[in-house]
């Protein structure tokens, strides 16, 4: 090992290399042609993370002993996370005066919808928010995959200031899989057998879960550990978040629902820690982008002596996504808030109007409903009706009678009555 040293360069190189922990694979192709093994210089970097790792002990079982490390980057995303995602209405990231609950409404759905799409579920962005806007009874499984996802992260808003409990845990499965399962047993109940093991696209085995005969210690571990108290050693919040959301997948407590759990328990658990904004990220739409490398992130903390650095820098990487994607969706509103500007001044049209007409300016042959505008903006039916019958009267809304329901479509004078009202004529 004296060559690493007495060579130039060669220690700047292996610092590099090792920037932000990469897995086996990648440190080696980083570290080819540097003249040393690079299982030796695995071997040393392996030496520096266990001095410099945290510990996290889920329990007094060597099989629940955890650590992790923090990487330059990982630091800098927690600090961006704090800055926006905790404090103040009014910080770094705000959301638009008038705008709450449909920006809310909109991220709860696209939590929703790409979480059921990770755990399979057969359905499109499009018809999935059609059937919560239109508030529809669901047709087949993935679409109540779907609304129970949506049920779910509402719910967890209204106990993000109460504690974790078992029970808990197991109503959160119960939402989550009302009417999915194979067998109603399952849902809300932890596995009562070893049937359930954790496999590839292949159906190779990639992980064995705990036996079903350790889970409810288990489970009663991972609430103490989501309910810590101040004389236990810090860790950050978002970390422990992560870590719990972890933990579900590792434990596999039930048959099927790990996964929408795990990241349901996630989200109550960054709620409970005061990061309001999370309840407007939809953070499994930026996994779904790559869920192998997310199911990698399992994959390698487990074979890699329990390291968590690499499933918290993936979670760390979809967070910093999830906002950036918030940030654009909220210029956007911001945007279309200033063109509209003129039309809500010279007229008594209400936010809620300007925000239809802004989304028949995008889609001019979008069809509305009662229900799906109530639905929209968590209205009662009567204000989502006047909503409707005010753009009618403007002449911007024309309206047909389907059935006993009524649909409102953009008028055909919409684009000449837009003008005539941001001239105030």
């Amino acid at each position: 090992m004296e060559r690493l040293f007495s060579t130039p360069g060669t220690a700047a190189r292996l610092a590099e290399a090792e920037r932000d922990h990469p897995y086996w694979e990648k440190f080696m192709r980083r570290t080819a042609g540097m003249g040393i093994e690079p299982k030796h210089l695995w071997w040393i970097v392996k030496s520096q993370r266990r001095i410099t790792a945290k510990p996290i002990h889920i329990t007094q079982d060597p099989d629940f002993r955890f650590s992790f490390n923090l990487t330059g980057s990982m630091q800098q995303t927690l600090h961006r996370l704090d800055m926006k995602l905790g404090g103040t209405i009014g910080g770094p990231t705000t959301i638009p005066e008038g705008t709450r609950e449909q920006v809310l409404l909109s991220s709860l759905m696209e939590e929703a919808i790409a979480s059921s799409l990770l755990e399979g579920a057969a359905t499109t962005r499009e018809l999935a928010k059609d059937m919560l806007r239109a508030g529809r009874p669901p047709k087949n499984r993935s679409e109540r995959m779907v609304l129970n996802n949506y049920l779910t992260m509402q719910q967890l808003v209204g106990w993000s200031k109460e504690t974790m409990t078992v029970d808990r845990l197991l109503q959160i499965h119960r939402t989550v899989t009302g009417g999915t399962l194979e067998h109603a047993a399952n849902e809300g109940r932890v596995r009562t057998n070893n049937d359930v093991h954790v496999v590839d696209g292949y159906n190779e085995v990639l992980h064995i879960p705990p036996s079903h005969e350790r889970l409810n210690t288990l489970l009663e571990a991972l609430c103490a550990f989501a309910n810590h108290t101040a004389d236990e050693p810090f860790i950050h919040p978002v970390v422990r978040g992560i870590t719990l959301h972890f933990l579900i997948g590792y434990i596999h407590p039930f048959v099927d629902g790990n996964g929408r759990t795990a990241r349901a328990l996630f989200y109550w658990y960054l709620l409970r820690s005061g990061y309001w904004l999370v309840e407007f990220l939809a953070i499994s739409k930026i996994i779904l982008r790559a869920p192998a490398q997310y199911g990698r992130a399992y994959l390698h903390t487990e074979m890699d002596g329990s390291d968590l650095t690499y499933f918290l820098d993936f979670n760390l990487r979809s967070l910093h996504l999830a906002m950036e994607d918030l940030d654009l969706y909220l210029h956007r509103k911001l945007d279309e808030r200033k063109q509209l500007f003129s039309v809500m001044r010279n007229t008594p049209i209400n936010d809620r109007q300007a925000d239809l007409v802004a989304l028949w300016l995008r889609e001019p042959e979008k069809v509305l409903t009662i229900a799906e505008v109530k639905n929209r903006f968590n209205v009662v039916y009567q204000t989502a009706r006047t909503d409707l019958m005010g753009l009618e009267r403007m002449k911007l809304a024309t309206h047909r009678k389907s059935g006993k329901a009524l649909r409102y479509f953009r008028s055909r004078e919409f684009e000449t009555e837009l003008s005539r009202l941001k001239r105030g004529a």
